[in-house]
């Protein structure tokens, strides 16, 4: 590790001050460090290349930020939680230079994660593309009225759901917004997608895992408002008529972990409230 990133969260007051002092840090260790703010991102995509590594001071959603931004160039995130979830992170502002010390050792490994890659169609042709390390999601907007919504995969129809939503996650995604629309939770070494239809109405309403390399594509007919997401950010609005075709990226997401490849089982019965 001899040149590293940090980005810090400018909506976090404590976010910058922590930057720099992660930056003395590493300096007097003899690594080139760069500090910039996670929403300067074209500054922040003129540096990626030349790093070795991210850290990223934030909560999840910096962080899903993040691996957007570094996915072109395989750069591997390294979080410190300052938000309420810090589900993605690696470290917490009290524990960052004992893991970060470990990092600088060598004594690390490196968790890939799927990324996804939607593209959406309109009159026969790609007028905007989407990248999500959590999901994809087709909705309504503002109206309180249902769509109907085609699920081809691999080309065959799977179903035409009535429903408010459309979630295709990601493993990641899987302990976000598909767990609360009762999708089924999957460790992130696994490269699958998860399909979770949400407030389906006599039509299917199981989850559906598929396999990493399917084509996943969304028809979409309304007559309203409706809505296309990628990790939450905000909505772009569809036609109707428009295909949404979501598959697996060619790079993935990469996370630098000090803890045990366990690590997440143990993560995750914390933030449901279970103790061992």
């Amino acid at each position: 590790m001899e040149h590293i990133g940090i980005l810090h969260q400018s909506k976090i007051p404590n976010s910058k001050p922590l930057a720099e002092e992660v930056k003395s840090w590493l300096v007097e260790r003899g690594v080139e460090t760069w500090v910039g703010s996670i929403w300067n991102e074209t500054a922040v995509n003129q540096q990626m290349a030349d790093f070795d590594m991210v850290i990223v001071l934030g909560g999840d959603g910096s962080t899903l930020h993040a691996a957007r931004l570094a996915l072109p160039h395989s750069v591997p995130i390294f979080g410190i939680n300052m938000g309420r979830v810090g589900f993605l992170s690696e470290a917490q502002p009290y524990n960052w230079p004992e893991r970060l010390e470990k990092v600088l050792a060598g004594d690390y490994w490196r968790e890939k994660r799927l990324m996804a890659h939607a593209a959406l169609h309109r009159d026969g042709r790609i007028i905007e593309n989407f990248y999500a390390l959590n999901d994809i999601v087709v909705g309504r907007g503002g109206a309180v009225r249902v769509l109907r919504l085609q699920l081809r995969v691999d080309g065959d129809l799977v179903t035409t759901y009535t429903a408010d939503a459309i979630i295709v996650a990601t493993p990641t995604g899987s302990t976000a917004y598909a767990m609360a629309a009762g999708g089924p939770l999957l460790p992130p070494m696994l490269q699958n997608f998860v399909v979770v239809p949400v407030a389906a109405h006599l039509t299917l309403n199981r989850p559906l895992v598929l396999h990493e390399n399917a084509e996943i594509s969304i028809h979409v007919e309304m007559d309203h408002e409706a809505t296309l997401t990628a990790d939450g950010q905000a909505g772009v609005p569809l036609a109707d008529g428009d295909i949404i075709v979501v598959k697996k990226h060619a790079n993935d997401g990469c996370f630098v972990r000090v803890d045990t490849p366990g690590y997440f089982y143990r993560r995750l019965m914390r933030r449901l409230g279970f103790r061992r």
